[in-house]
């Protein structure tokens, strides 16, 4: 009585790979109403790798350690997720950044004609083997040096396969527009559809640039099938980097392996109990990750109420002091930007969360209400639903999520975990699969 019944939220984007079995109960999910998460984004699966024991390098690191880098084909982490199933859906992607490491001596580099060839074949195998796509951080150090004709050789035997290409891209900052058109042409000459991540206009000099960003993704919607992600919040969170640290207004440090007491703590007041300037503190605290205050709120808000842009939190479950986004984004665009700023309706909220998302990843049968699709259901309040995690206190559950159910059974119920765990892996072919058409609708 008086609560909302949704379609269960879709995660467009997250770094959940190994939360999943750290955390089955996927309370920081459940506890939003989300139902599926989609991973591997950014170029970073946990599939097809050995890492022989050795560290993984940034960003890899970020979802897991050597240890769970133990999988020597994508099936091998699809089975695992069969055989330890968690409280919600996963669908999966094959990582480029995890190729390369995978079968390079050197990632400085673009990839030889042969490492190419043995990468193709490793990611054909992972979306036989169910994966829904490859993505790539181009941004990254493992993938920066990749060049366009390597990650359009790798997708276009994909194709024909009904994946999709999903991308982190190389610049979103001043460089955005070129990477934005790397982007359309990788999806267009390799015939596959395209997904942005976590669309942003990073980089103060950068702020007031979403009108051009948003028409030029427009024009591309015209002609080949493209969609984009963001989160509701103004600012990012990776790995620590000196050439972020100098475009961001703030920065908070999320961990540090060389000094975990610095977690959660500002980068400028590291520095000062360090006695340096900010860049040399945050090459004392590496490998660290951070969060960077460095986007405009109204660009934030122009690409989330943008018709086409899902919803997908790109939080960081493993890190010691995480993004509030981890816990909060879904809750927040309902109860922020929807009920109390009036961004866009309440039916318009959740179909980004939900049916638009959906589409766009091919998921079967998820993502709206109707007899014969799977039983993923979330009831919240609208009244009251708001995201209660803040950079303070990232971890906090959301208020106004009453019951997420998946695939029938409830997971979240009145404020906890049920501990009930009927989440399935879900694979390209069987469970999500999406074809290329030229005006970019889905197939």
């Amino acid at each position: 009585s008086g609560l909302v019944a949704s379609p269960g939220f879709i995660d467009a984007h997250t770094h959940d790979d190994r939360l999943l079995f750290a955390d089955p109960q996927m309370k920081a999910k459940a506890s939003q109403g989300v139902t599926t998460v989609v991973v591997g984004n950014c170029g970073i699966s946990l599939a097809p790798y050995l890492s022989g024991g050795a560290t993984p390098p940034p960003p890899l690191d970020l979802i897991g350690a050597a240890s769970d880098y133990r999988y020597r084909r994508f099936a091998e982490y699809l089975e695992d997720l069969d055989g330890h199933p968690a409280a919600l859906n996963a669908a999966g992607m094959v990582g480029h950044s995890t190729l390369r490491v995978g079968v390079m001596d050197r990632l400085d580099r673009a990839a030889t004609d042969k490492e190419i060839a043995i990468m193709r074949e490793r990611a054909i195998d992972s979306v036989a083997d169910g994966a829904i796509g490859l993505s790539t951080g181009l941004f990254y150090a493992p993938a920066n040096a990749a060049p366009t004709s390597e990650v359009t050789a790798l997708c276009a035997p994909l194709a024909a396969m009904g994946a999709l290409y999903v991308t982190h891209m190389r610049d979103e900052a001043e460089g955005i527009i070129d990477s934005l058109d790397e982007t359309f042409a990788i999806g267009r000459d390799a015939r596959v559809p395209a997904i942005v991540s976590h669309h942003k206009c990073a980089g103060i000099k950068n702020h007031g640039r979403s009108p051009e960003t948003l028409a030029h993704i427009e024009a591309a919607m015209a002609h080949q099938p493209i969609g984009l992600d963001c989160y509701p919040y103004s600012a990012s969170s990776t790995v620590l980097r000196p050439d972020m640290v100098a475009r961001s207004s703030k920065v908070i440090v999320t961990w540090s392996r060389a000094r975990p007491d610095f977690a959660g703590m500002e980068l400028s007041q590291i520095a000062r109990l360090m006695d340096c300037g900010e860049i040399e503190a945050a090459a004392k605290l590496q490998p660290a990750g951070a969060i960077y205050f460095q986007m405009s709120e109204d660009d934030m808000r122009r690409i989330l109420a943008f018709p086409q842009t899902m919803v997908g939190s790109d939080g960081l479950p493993h890190d010691q002091h995480p993004h509030p986004r981890l816990w909060g984004t879904f809750p927040r665009v309902l109860g922020r930007y929807c009920r109390d700023e009036r961004l866009f309706d309440l039916e318009t909220a959740v179909h980004k969360m939900t049916g638009l998302t959906a589409r766009n990843f091919g998921l079967k049968d998820r993502g709206e209400l109707r007899v014969g699709a799977f039983a993923d259901v979330t009831l919240f309040d609208p009244a009251t639903v708001i995201d209660r995690a803040d950079f303070a206190n990232p971890t906090q559950p959301s208020a106004g999520i009453a019951l997420t159910m998946v695939n029938g059974t409830p997971v979240w119920d009145k404020g906890r975990a049920t501990g009930a765990r009927p989440g399935r892996a879900l694979r390209r072919g069987r469970d999500a699969g999406r074809q290329w058409t030229a005006q970019g609708s889905a197939a």
